[in-house]
């Protein structure tokens, strides 16, 4: 038989030069190819849009604080202990439970174990490396769903998902958040991008990967794809197959490297599952919100995007009628399945009482394309309703209500992020200064050797990580209102990972022995709020200790709700309250040197 290439394609003559025509089977649509070429706005070349977005994705990974304790203590801290033999456990790594994998940790230590040995960095600059490298993979990520979405929707759309996936503040947020639920952000948007070229071998590992290696619950993220293999295109053995491929690539070495930690053997996903679904109690114990929480937290992060996904279908099954003639459909999935992934993971995850803002990362590139395909079919009806005698084509004079929107969209989400990091960079900047205090003795009088405790109460939930403390510095607990309970270190045994810790539970019971005296701390970390109580008292007003370092922090209780939120030049400064975020020396920590070397004198 001869070549494809030779026996299909057609070519004909125009202008003088030979035009090759795609043949009728051929995976490029020729309506789309049209779309392209007529366009009257420019689509940026993959190329530009990977720049575009890695120079974006670093400034997350260099300025974007650590908005959840989840990622630190349950991913920062255990892999510190990986890197460099300490840091804290929460009670799903106690091998009793084992609901979180060490396979997922070691698939991010190993890169930083290599920077770390050849540079000799220190674990400030490992940390920072980690975060680049995962600005990296997720505009590699975009950058591909970019292009999968330029093929199968059209350039318009793939325009406007280029902007929003860009420049809104709920990306830069997930972007380089070093959580499970961003890791299967990433290999979601490879899934879904795969599914729209057709790629339905890569669509299914990605899927698995995101599934097993990332989140468990981002499933739901590929019903659609099973939908469409089995009822519409009716592939099911190629379902089946590349099913059992990806499950025993994936599967084997996550229960390898994961029974060898806890010493026993351990399928992790399977147990996250178990805890937090089939369980009386479920994740109910650390916390519920409200409703709205999750619509609130949508518009904040994406705005009027956000208010455009949601309304995307219906506009879209509103437009259908109106429509008056049926284009040549493309070979790849229908819109409707398209967008199913963003309504399932909604219908499924607002009602539930426990919300988090990281449960929503899998499907921020979904938001981006939902409000996308909202605003080009609005753009659609509003051509043919209005303008439709005038121009044939709708972007001819259309643009200017994408244009517009995209300018109010750009504005919020750069307020939004403006305020993120004006407001609450304090607690990383403040961690950081710890670095400069170990090597100074004028700022630090008490030698390398010598242990050093730094103390938080009531700002634990901020601490940025073990990664941020100098070598021979130690966290410690102050009792403060939270009742729930806090990590402790890992043993110091080299079975640490194996060993049962005491008095740990899975009921968010306060454990009293994680806290300290506060005498014996050299340092404190504390925000100086008005209020105050007994257990948390204003330390930077006691005699006892000294402010070195002191930074503003936003006071969410006590500033405008709207420019807490959202920054105004002037107005959010005038209208919202600042607090101090204080680096406290103990007064007589000189004192304590003497009294420590007193101690280590040989008899």
């Amino acid at each position: 038989m001869p070549p494809r290439s030779r026996q299909n394609v057609k070519s004909r003559r125009e202008g003088g030069k030979e035009i090759k025509i795609a043949p009728a089977d051929s995976t490029t649509d020729a309506d789309e190819v049209a779309e392209a070429r007529n366009s009257p706005l420019w689509t940026p070349s993959v190329y530009t849009a990977f720049k575009l977005l890695l120079s974006l994705r670093l400034c997350s990974a260099v300025w974007s604080h650590i908005s959840d304790c989840d990622e630190v203590y349950n991913y920062w801290e255990p892999m510190h202990f990986l890197l460099y033999g300490k840091g804290f456990q929460t009670w799903e790594y106690s091998p009793q439970y084992a609901i979180r994998s060490y396979a997922y940790l070691w698939l991010h230590a190993i890169p930083c174990y290599i920077y770390g040995a050849f540079l000799q960095s220190n674990k400030i600059l490992v940390f920072y490396f980690l975060r680049c490298l995962l600005a990296f993979c997720c505009a590699l990520c975009d950058v591909y769903f970019f292009r999968s979405v330029c093929h199968h929707f059209g350039p318009n759309i793939g325009r406007l998902v280029l902007t929003f996936i860009t420049l809104s503040s709920g990306m830069f947020i997930a972007s380089t958040a070093f959580l499970p639920s961003t890791f299967s952000m990433y290999a979601s948007s490879i899934a879904l991008a795969a599914w729209f070229q057709r790629k339905y071998e890569i669509a299914i590992f990605a899927t698995a990967v995101s599934s097993l290696v990332g989140w468990p619950f981002a499933a739901i993220l590929g019903l659609p794809i099973v939908y469409d293999l089995i009822i519409l295109r009716k592939k099911t053995l190629l379902l089946i197959k590349w099913s059992l491929i990806s499950l025993f690539l994936i599967a084997i070495p996550l229960i390898y490297f994961d029974s060898r930690h806890f010493g026993k053997f351990t399928f992790a996903p399977l147990n996250i599952v178990l805890y937090n679904v089939f369980t009386s109690h479920g994740p109910d114990l650390y916390g519920t919100e409200p409703t709205m929480f999750y619509f609130q937290n949508g518009i904040l992060n994406f705005n009027l995007v956000f208010l455009a996904a949601l309304i995307s279908l219906p506009v879209m099954l509103l437009w259908r009628p109106m429509e008056g003639y049926s284009r040549k459909s493309s070979k790849g999935p229908p819109i409707y399945l398209c967008l199913a992934p963003l309504y399932l993971w909604i219908i499924v995850f607002f009602p539930l009482a426990h919300k988090e803002e990281r449960f929503l990362f899998p499907i921020y590139p979904m938001i981006c394309l939902a409000g996308a395909c909202c605003l080009d079919t609005i753009q659609k009806m509003y051509h043919h309703i209005f303008l439709k005698r005038w121009f044939t084509e709708y972007l001819e004079i259309t643009s200017g209500v994408s244009v517009v929107f995209c300018i109010a969209f750009c504005v919020m989400s750069l307020s939004r992020t403006i305020i993120l990091y004006r407001g609450y960079h304090a607690p990383m900047e403040t961690f950081m200064v710890l670095g400069k205090f170990s090597t100074e003795e004028s700022l630090h009088p008490l030698p390398p050797e010598y242990p050093v405790n730094v103390c938080i109460g009531k700002e634990w939930h901020r601490f940025p990580s073990s990664f941020f403390l100098p070598d021979n510095w130690n966290l410690q607990f102050l009792k403060s209102e939270f009742r729930g309970q806090l990590p402790k270190p890992y043993s110091d045994l080299p079975n640490a990972t194996k060993i049962i810790p005491t008095d740990m539970n899975d009921q968010n019971l306060e454990e009293p022995s994680r806290y300290v005296d506060i005498n014996s701390c050299d340092y404190i970390v504390d925000s100086d709020y008005p209020n105050h109580s007994s257990l948390e008292p204003r330390y930077s007003r006691d005699l006892h200790w000294n402010i070195t370092y002191s930074i503003p922090f936003l006071d969410s209780q006590r500033s405008h709700s709207i420019l807490r939120a959202f920054y105004v030049p002037f107005l959010t400064d005038y209208y919202c309250s600042y607090v101090d975020y204080n680096l406290l020396q103990k007064a007589n920590i000189r004192d304590r040197l003497i009294r420590r070397k007193k101690k280590i004198v040989p008899k």
